[in-house]
């Protein structure tokens, strides 16, 4: 029986090929990030040259910067996973968490020139800068806060783990999604210009709590959330869903929040 062989010289120069077509393809990207200097409290912009790869996400291009070109650049991230929230930025102009966004998705061609655009990275708005990219995080956490984010029940402590339906834990599933990245509040016009008002994520968390059938502190959550700053204030504009890295359709739940305070139920 006659056995089919590919000459040594052949097989060697088809697997060349193949390695070749495989091998990854650098691309040089130019990213210009927002400073901030706290001991001349002076902002500009730097322009950074990166040897990236398209599947690069932001945050890897930023550590390129950080690591080979510019040690003083400063940024918060912590996971790198999307989990953790740390490295909430504002990119092309967007909030978005530099370790989901992929430079491939930032890249636009500029239609006079024929060339690709600089990616812009600046800090998330509506928060004291500290640092470049890192902001004073204080003001939203207390907002956070301030909506008692926590079980409360009263009477006596239960002797097993306190059941719920299925049904029951899906009225308040989606908001139990937030990992307090700031980039819904932050995006938010009336935060913007009222650094009082709660904004979307406190919303969110309270809502996790006020709708959960084993909390008593409903009343008590939408009592705070009645204040002038509290969820009157949202104008419905959808920046905040649109922002949000996981999804959560937080315009949504502040309109539920709503409606439980007009109607008293929840």
């Amino acid at each position: 029986m006659a056995t089919a062989t590919l000459d040594q010289h052949q097989s060697a120069g088809n697997a060349e090929q193949q390695s070749s077509a495989a091998a990854p393809q650098f691309l040089t990207i130019t990213v210009q990030v927002r400073r901030y200097n706290p001991d001349t409290d002076e902002s500009r912009w730097d322009e950074f040259e990166v040897q990236a790869l398209p599947t690069w996400r932001i945050l890897d291009a930023l550590h390129a910067i950080k690591w080979e070109q510019d040690g003083s650049l400063t940024f918060r991230r912590s996971c790198a996973h999307g989990v953790c929230g740390s490295d909430a930025m504002r990119i092309n102009g967007r909030n978005r968490l530099a370790c989901k966004s992929l430079v491939k998705d930032l890249m636009t061609i500029d239609k006079k020139t024929g060339r690709a655009k600089p990616i812009t990275v600046e800090p998330i708005q509506g928060l004291p800068v500290i640092k470049d990219l890192v902001v004073d995080m204080e003001p939203f956490l207390q907002a956070y806060r301030d909506v008692k984010p926590f079980l409360i029940a009263h009477g006596n402590s239960p002797t097993r783990e306190r059941l719920q339906s299925q049904q029951d834990r899906e009225r308040f599933d989606d908001t139990t999604k937030c990992i307090l990245c700031a980039a819904c509040t932050t995006s938010c016009p009336v935060f913007w210009t009222d650094g009082q008002y709660f904004g979307p994520a406190a919303i969110v968390n309270a809502h996790r709590f006020i709708f959960d059938s084993r909390d008593d502190g409903a009343e008590e959550r939408l009592e705070i959330l009645n204040d002038r700053e509290g969820v009157w204030r949202c104008r419905t504009t959808f920046n905040c869903t649109e922002a949000c890295p996981r999804g959560i359709q937080i315009t949504q739940a502040i309109a539920e929040v709503k409606r439980a305070l007009i109607t008293r139920r929840v």
